[in-house]
């Protein structure tokens, strides 16, 4: 596998699926800023930001120079693939995505989790688990279509299935000096 080029990684997927811990992961060793969608959508006791607002705030942004940036978010999903040159789309099991947000819920019961915004303690309802466990069925298809039209406008495109393709893709960003490109010389 060679190693992916990019200034503006979006990771998208499920719940469960790995999204920020992969973002975060890429960010670390890339020095490329992070942006935790969750975190600028929700806000406390898991209120949804207003969607022209939500809206305007994706688009401010995209605007970086150079960013990883982490949710699915179907609404602005479009935008977000326009402004990108790379897209992980983490297509793990759904039963594996939702073991996962059980072990979330356990490690971070009564609070956040890091990538979260203030006052939204982990919690899994029966709403939150339907959309897990039927992502594959009811989203994914419209969004390989989506990921097929952006990779025909150049965009890179890498659909992991297992955890062992996520190791071995984020291991190739450790190849060839980085395996993204640096923003620009006096790009912020």
């Amino acid at each position: 596998m060679s190693p992916p080029a990019f200034r503006r990684l979006l990771v998208i997927g499920p719940g469960g699926a790995g999204k920020s811990t992969l973002a975060a992961q890429v960010a670390q060793r890339t020095g490329l800023p992070l942006v935790h969608l969750d975190a600028h959508f929700w806000r406390s006791g898991w209120r949804a930001t207003p969607d022209d607002e939500w809206t305007q705030r994706v688009y401010a942004l995209l605007v970086g120079e150079a960013w990883v940036m982490d949710g699915h978010f179907g609404g602005t999903l479009e935008r977000r693939l326009a402004a990108c040159d790379a897209v992980v789309y983490l297509d793990l099991s759904p039963w594996r995505c939702l073991w996962r947000v059980l072990q979330r819920r356990l490690r971070h019961r009564a609070r956040p989790r890091p990538d979260m915004a203030p006052g939204c303690n982990e919690r899994l309802d029966l709403s939150f688990a339907g959309w897990i466990l039927g992502f594959r069925r009811t989203r994914r298809p419209k969004l390989l279509a989506r990921l097929e039209a952006a990779r025909a406008r150049g965009v890179q495109v890498f659909v992991l299935d297992t955890p062992a393709s996520v190791a071995a893709w984020l291991a190739a960003l450790g190849q060839a000096g980085g395996g993204y490109l640096a923003p620009r010389a006096g790009a912020r």
